[in-house]
């Protein structure tokens, strides 16, 4: 075999096996569809609560129960209620790499929610309710160190949840929720580094003058999918102990959110015709493919209590979301089961703790306080930084204006601060070598949540 010929026919069979690794390495980034653990869970349901730390397990919110504990709303006093909240969560996060801090660039995430019932019988009500339970968005920028674990991602989810609640006796109710939620992730990850560009090059066109390309990322995919309607129930039960305390409990069942038509898109960065050239012949062919994945929207229980007299409330709930549902996230692709993936996610099962105070300053005039303690499921081994998870302080302030007995103008502030995660990893593939790959990082994160909403009542 001459040698020219020779040295073509391996070089052609090293890109092949490359590019086989490379269109891998972009199936594993979709795992993000289902990064809402602590990370992307939104705790801004409700104006109201928010200032009082989210809680609600205990409380009687009338519309707004059909979230928290859809038991509550049996005991709304009005004939219809109405309430509306709008959100602005504005997040930022560090990652230090090798003493070099690298920020993310985000824009504010508006999750919002929409309660509606209304009073059928004294002792019997129905409503609906429209929320984002899931959805933020994050920004490390194209070319930042992490680049082939992720370059952005937003995440979107909507459920509707139509309830209906009953006093069973005057200081016991049972209320039930069926919720719809369905999403969508648009996701930017780079495919490979610009040091493996380097040593790709080095390998397979050795006579090629170019400079390094270090400093960016050659090639990237946007990942796109829409997860269809996953169906579910949302269960709770009130009891009045006395006339100033409350209990209540809350379950949240697991449902599949499934991604059935997922669509890729390869961008480049390399304006070097002959380098992206060998690289659009073996990525070019990921905008061909579709994948399917499902991933399980875990259970959560919840239980709270509650004290109050005609001033003050306060709260005191306990949140155990069963994120050890998620252990791996499977991927196929159409047409390509070569690339199928099952990747290890190894989640445990986490806790959030809220409490909260009201006072009711005057008739027109309410103010609250709380703070809430979210704990991480994410193992440290497992760490990508699409959601930079780890233990978080909340605290929270909220009032409300009252000009009149059927309207409620509520604000809300929430400061998120996160405890840090320090030498957290993520181990993937060399596209080059095939051999293990670890990207280790410390991790920071804090936000601020400004929120405004609305309340009806007739």
């Amino acid at each position: 075999m001459p040698p020219i010929f020779a040295y073509t026919l391996e070089y052609d069979m090293k890109i092949r096996q490359t590019g086989k690794w490379i269109a891998i390495w972009a199936a594993s980034a979709l795992f993000p569809l289902h990064a809402h653990a602590e990370g992307y869970q939104v705790n801004t349901l409700s104006t109201r609560q928010l200032g009082m730390g989210h809680t609600g397990f205990g409380l009687k919110l009338g519309a707004e129960s059909q979230f928290f504990n859809p038991a509550g709303m049996a005991f709304m006093e009005h004939k219809v209620e109405a309430d509306a909240s709008f959100n602005a969560i504005m997040p930022t996060a560090t990652a230090t790499v090798d003493g070099k801090e690298y920020k993310t660039d985000c824009d504010a995430s508006t999750p919002f929610s929409v309660f509606g019932a209304f009073s059928i019988l004294d002792n019997l009500k129905a409503g609906v309710a429209v929320y984002t339970p899931y959805g933020s968005s994050i920004n490390w920028t194209d070319h930042w160190p992490g680049a082939t674990l992720n370059q952005s991602v937003k995440l979107q989810s909507f459920t509707v949840q139509p309830t209906v609640a009953w006093r069973i006796l005057p200081g016991l109710s049972v209320g039930a929720g069926l919720t719809l939620t369905w999403g969508s992730v648009d996701l930017h990850k780079g495919l490979l580094s610009g040091s493996q560009l380097d040593q790709l090059i080095h390998i397979m066109a050795p006579q090629l003058q170019v400079p390094s390309f270090a400093s960016i990322t050659p090639a990237s995919a946007q990942l796109k999918g829409n997860a269809g309607i996953a169906c579910g129930v949302n269960l709770g039960a009130m009891y009045d102990i006395s006339r100033s305390v409350t209990i209540g409990a809350n379950f949240r069942s697991k449902s599949m959110m499934k991604v059935k038509a997922g669509k890729a898109n390869v961008e480049y960065a390399v304006t070097e015709p002959t380098i992206q050239g060998m690289l659009a012949q073996r990525l070019d062919g990921l905008s061909k493919t579709e994948f399917t994945a499902e991933m399980p929207l875990p259970a959560v229980l919840g239980i709270g209590g509650s004290w109050h007299n005609d001033r003050w409330t306060a709260a005191l709930d306990a949140q155990l979301t069963f994120w050890s549902a998620y252990k791996s996230l499977d991927i196929e692709f159409k047409g390509a089961d070569d690339l199928n993936q099952h990747l290890e996610k190894n989640y445990h099962n986490s806790w959030l703790v809220r409490g909260g105070v009201e006072w009711r300053a005057s008739r027109k005039f309410e103010l609250r306080a709380g703070m809430m303690v979210d704990f991480s499921p994410c193992d440290k081994d497992y760490y990508n930084p699409e959601t930079p998870g780890m233990t978080k302080i909340e605290p929270t302030l909220g009032c409300s204006f009252n000009p009149t007995e059927w309207l409620g103008i509520n604000v809300g502030f929430m400061y998120v601060a996160g405890l840090g995660v320090d030498d957290a990893s993520y181990t993937t593939k060399n596209i080059i070598t095939g051999q293990p790959e670890t990207f280790t990082a410390d991790y920071k994160l804090h936000s601020f949540t400004a929120s405004l909403g609305l309340s009806l009542k007739f």
